[in-house]
């Protein structure tokens, strides 16, 4: 048996309604005044298209889905990011994050939906929104994430594979310094989105040196991000070199987003340091954090922060997703011998310092 939860999908149901999904919650119960936000429905699509087999209930959200990013999006392949419950948009179509997002479930969904219709729907979406491309390197990542789903199912996509290479270039090969193997002088938010992206390019195009890139940075990724042997992740108002640790406020993105990177590691190269990796992800919610709290509520929400003193009660829908995402990963988890030694594979922790910063909850 399995020493980690299955992903419970019953906050996602019940933060969703026949437009969409709400962006916040007070507790568990959702706040509509917020509205719906195409980077937590892009976020969703991807979490239930990764299921093998959905049940009923979560093959009508990707349909429904499917239809508000295909509402989102203008004719000529933008999207809007922010709709009111009211049902009108309150932003102008762009390619920010949301667009990267958007291409990136688009791409999920047309790989591995369950029902044909919704792949082709999918790809139709996903080729409008590819003739543009964004200057901001984390939309350009999502969307090259999204881009190397369409080559597993369709190699010779050449969209696809325009728009894979084009994420790695606006993401950049240099490295800040030898001691700061990173591409930004500062790190951010969903930061492993980007050492994620060159290890897609090179496991969907052979490029063997940006496999090595990817690598490269996740390694020193996990090494900066781990504290005493559990996950400590860059907090919300980011992290410059020289700075303390640990720091908070802690966001369930971070640590999803290096599950995800994690997972693809492993599968590319079977080596056991990213089996650590991933485990440190998943243990960071259940408790083997900074604060030493569980991040997975009774009501079966992710919550939205980790602080010095414990966890947010708000369980909104980036969190909840990054949750389930994570426990997704986890069921990698159960191949492990069980003699396995859960500390062995893990990276070589920092040794920064601490501090803590105010709380902040909000994305």
């Amino acid at each position: 048996m399995s020493p980690y939860p299955q992903p419970s999908f019953a906050h996602l149901v019940r933060l969703s309604d026949d437009t969409g999904l709400f962006e916040h919650a007070r507790g568990s119960t959702p706040l509509r005044e917020h509205g719906y936000c195409v980077d937590d429905v892009a976020r969703a699509l991807v979490v239930i298209c990764r299921e093998a087999a959905p049940p009923a209930t979560l093959i009508h959200l990707a349909e429904r889905y499917l239809a508000f990013l295909v509402h989102a999006q203008t004719a000529d392949g933008r999207f809007h990011n922010r709709l009111s419950y009211e049902r009108r948009w309150v932003d102008e179509a762009g390619t920010g994050d949301w667009w990267g997002r958007a291409i990136w479930g688009l791409g999920t969904a047309a790989a591995r939906a369950p029902l044909a219709h919704l792949r082709r729907a999918a790809l139709t979406c996903f080729e409008l929104a590819c003739r543009h491309r964004s200057r901001w390197p984390r939309a350009m990542a999502f969307a090259g994430l999204g881009a190397a789903e369409i080559l597993t199912v369709t190699p010779d996509h050449d969209q696809a594979r325009r728009i894979l290479a084009d994420a790695v270039t606006t993401v950049g090969r240099a490295d800040v310094a030898a001691d700061w193997a990173w591409p930004e002088a500062r790190l951010a938010y969903a930061n492993a989105a980007l050492a994620e992206v060159y290890l897609a390019a090179g496991q969907q195009t052979g490029d063997t040196g940006a496999t090595d890139i990817g690598l490269r940075r996740l390694a020193w990724l996990l090494a900066m991000e781990t504290v005493d042997g559990h996950l400590s992740p860059t907090p919300v108002g980011g992290r410059a070199a020289g700075e303390p640790r640990p720091g908070f406020d802690q966001q369930p993105i971070e640590a999803a987003a290096l599950a995800d990177a994690c997972a693809r590691a492993l599968a590319m190269t079977g080596d056991a340091r990213w089996m650590g990796g991933l485990r440190l992800a998943v243990d960071w919610f259940l408790g083997d954090n900074d604060a030493r709290t569980g991040l997975i509520t009774e009501a079966g929400g992710g919550s939205d922060g980790l602080c010095p003193t414990g966890r947010s009660d708000n369980q909104g829908a980036e969190s909840t997703l990054a949750m389930l995402s994570t426990l997704q990963h986890a069921r990698k988890l159960t191949t492990m011998p069980a003699q396995h030694d859960r500390t062995a594979d893990r990276p070589t922790p920092s040794n920064n310092g601490r501090r803590s910063v105010g709380h902040n909850y909000g994305r």
